[in-house]
Formats: structure tokens, sequence, C-alpha cells
């Protein structure tokens, strides 16, 4: 049986992501929150490091939408 690999720092790879794609579309956290209507807060705790790791899927989904990529995109380990 073919052992799997998981991400094990999955929080931190969506948050590079998140951070990496919203700068590819000149977006600031507070236009990536205001189009998602989230919190201009949350959205920096979620790109933080030090932030909780409190995100719903439909969270992720809203962002990807917000920045016009595939919700597979936020999960990829290396794409930055």
């Amino acid at each position: 049986m073919k052992k799997l690999k998981f991400d094990t720092d999955i929080y931190g790879t969506i948050r590079k992501n998140i951070k990496k794609y919203r700068k590819e579309k000149n977006m600031t956290s507070a236009e990536l929150a205001e189009l998602v209507d989230l919190s201009h807060d949350f959205i920096r705790q979620i790109q933080s490091e030090k932030g909780n790791y409190n995100f719903s899927v439909e969270t992720l989904y809203r962002i990807s939408v917000a920045l016009d990529i595939s919700l597979d995109k936020l999960i990829e380990k290396n794409s930055d």
C-alpha cells in the first residue's frame, strides 16, 4: 500500500499562498477583506504566522473566488 505524505504545516502553506496571490493581484488585505465580507483584522490574522487556525472551508472558498484562483492553489505546497 502506498504511504501517504501529508503537509505537516498546511495552515502555513495556505497563509503563504493567500499572501502570494493577493500580492500578485496588487490587492491589499483590506481590499480582500471587503471582497469576502470579513474584517480586515481577520484577513491579517489568517496571513500571520502567529494567527489562529480558525478559518473554514467557506472562508477559503471565498478567498479563492476573490483572488480568481482555484481552491487547490491555496493548498499547493510549492507555489511560492
